[in-house]
Order: C-alpha cells, then structure tokens, then sequence
C-alpha cells in the first residue's frame, strides 16, 4: 500500500507540473517562452520549489517593478498544489537554437498566412546556420486541401531514440490555428557540440600528460633493466615510415621476380616432352609396318617360286638315298 502511495505521489506532482508550464506558455507567449525547469531546493530552513523559466524577452516577463512576475507567482501559490514556489525568469541566449522558440515561431508564420515549405525550410536553415548539428521540423495538418497531411523538413544529423536522443535532442511543440483548421508544428534541433557515441578521438601520451611508455616485465627476467621505449619526435617517426614504406617496397618486388621466375621455369617444362613426344611415336609406327608386312599373305608369284623350289629338293634327295648303300647291303657283299 505505501508503494502504492508513492507513485501515486509521483504522478500527481508530475501532472501539476505539467499544469504550470501549460499556463505558464499560454501567458508569456507573446514574450517567447523557451521552457520551463523545475528543482526542488532548500530556503533557509524550508524546503522550496524552484521554478524557472527561459524566456526570449525577459522585460516582458518582468513587467514594471516585477508586476507580472508577482502576478505570475501568486496564481502558482494559489492555483497550483507545488510546495513553496519559487519562479525565476532567465534569459535564452540564442533564441534559434531553442526548438520551443522555434516551434512558437513556425507556429505564428503560418498563422500569418506564411506557405507551409516556406515556413519549414526557413525554420530548418535558421537553426543550421545558427550551429546546431541538425534539425528536424514537423508539420502535419490539413495544409492545402481538405485531407490531413504530414510534411517534414529535415537537414543534418537526427538521433530518434536511445540515450544520445535523451540527452542531446530538445524538442519543442506548437500549435496554428488556421481556416482550415488546427496544424501541429513539431522542432526537434540537436545541439551544437554534440559527441556522437561513434566518435572516438585518439590522443598522444604526451597530449595526455602522461610519462613514456613502461614495457612490461616479464616472467623469468629478474634482475634485467627495464625497456623504455622512448617517445620518437616527428622528423624520426616520419624517416621510420618511409624507411618501413622502402623494405615492404623492395619485399614486393622480390616476390613479383621469384613468381615471374617460377612461372617461366614451369613453361620450360612443360614445352620439352611436347617435343619429344614424336620423336618416341616413330618406332611404334616402324614396329606396326613391320607387323603388318609379317601377317601380309604370300603373292601368287612367290607362291609358284616357292613350289618350284620344293620340287627341286625332293629329287635331289632321291638321287642321295639311291647312291648311298644302306648297311645291310653292305653285310651281304
């Protein structure tokens, strides 16, 4: 229940805080009302809560002897549940770069009767040239017909979401009230200087005010002297770098001539049995004649030769046996 309590406590005050800088714009928008801050401070013995409020023309906010100021603070006290409230009036040093201001001021230009790309693009150069780092502006209505439609003019850089949206983007909100009806004008500006999270800024050790840089001890090596490697000045650094550009040069070279070497040798290579293979295809066609002259068949011609030849030999060898006795012929005589 008591936590119940609690945020119960929160929302009410946060809806009451709402409640004053709604009233607080409507009565101080003719002096260019940029925003309201609320801090909860200590007063002598009391606790208080402080209200302040930026203003384009704070003399208007003011009044002769702090009249409306007076007047301002009194309806607070009286119309408003904040405890012990304080208000203070500061003054905008750029108004341009205020998206509340410029909200009020898109706002009034069409009301005027001001075209609604003209407004925009007027509004959206102002803040850049004023040195924001973006700016979004936001226009949605019924704007030249009867249907309702949404323009937006955007230039620079525009974080939506995140914590770099939470802590460097400031928006700012207004209304026009034209014969068409009712246009929103919405300006959201990132302020000037912004550090973008991506952005990363590497700075010497001696930029730093640091020492130079201590290797590391290691392992095993007692008793050795440390290394100090000592900070280089420019016109060193700058002789190591061409000196380390000259060896990776040469590097390259060497191993461009070895690959074109390489390369030539295996071309060598492959060119000679290329060569020598019809020298060796010859005996293989020799060997094929020969057979094929082998298993050739016999002419006619070689044929008769042939027999004529037989025909010679088998008298002859009669003749032999005939004059040769046998040896039983022998015995006998």
């Amino acid at each position: 229940m008591a936590k119940v309590n609690q945020i119960r406590h929160f929302v009410d005050r946060n809806v009451e805080r709402q409640l004053v800088r709604e009233y607080l714009m409507k009565e101080t928008e003719r002096a260019g009302f940029g925003g309201l801050h609320f801090e909860r401070a200590f007063d002598n013995t009391s606790i208080c809560t402080k209200v302040t409020l930026q203003a384009e023309r704070v003399g208007m906010v003011i009044g002769r002897r702090g009249k409306i100021i007076n007047e301002l603070q009194r309806r607070i006290r009286t119309d408003f549940n904040l405890e012990n409230p304080k208000l203070q009036v500061e003054e905008i040093e750029n108004p341009a770069l205020n998206a509340q201001v410029m909200a009020s001021k898109l706002a009034s230009a069409l009301e005027r009767g001001w075209y609604f790309r003209r407004a925009g693009h007027s509004s959206v150069l102002n803040v850049i040239e004023a040195g924001a780092k973006g700016c979004l502006i936001i226009i949605a209505g019924k704007l030249t017909g009867s249907r309702h439609r949404t323009e937006k003019f955007l230039k620079g850089h525009i974080k939506f979401c995140g914590e770099t949206a939470l802590t460097h983007m400031e928006v700012g909100q207004s209304t026009a009230v034209v014969k068409l009806g009712t246009i929103g004008c919405t300006v959201a500006i990132m302020k000037p200087g912004t550090k973008l999270p991506h952005e990363v800024d590497i700075i010497s050790r001696i930029d730093a005010g640091l020492g130079p840089y201590v290797a590391p001890a290691m392992a095993g090596t007692e008793g050795t002297e440390d290394i100090i490697e000592e900070s280089l000045s420019e016109e060193e650094a700058a002789t190591e770098l061409e000196s380390l550009e000259k060896l990776q040069e040469d590097q390259k070279a060497v191993t461009e001539e070895s690959s074109d070497d390489d390369a030539s040798e295996e071309t060598e290579s492959e060119a000679e049995p290329a060569e020598a293979e019809p020298a060796e295809a010859e005996p293989a066609d020799e060997e094929a004649t020969e057979t094929e002259s082998t298993d050739a068949e016999p002419s006619e011609e070689e044929a008769a030769e042939e027999a004529e030849e037989v025909a010679e030999e088998e008298p002859a060898e009669a003749e032999s046996t005939d004059a040769e006795p046998s040896e039983e012929e022998e015995a006998i005589e």
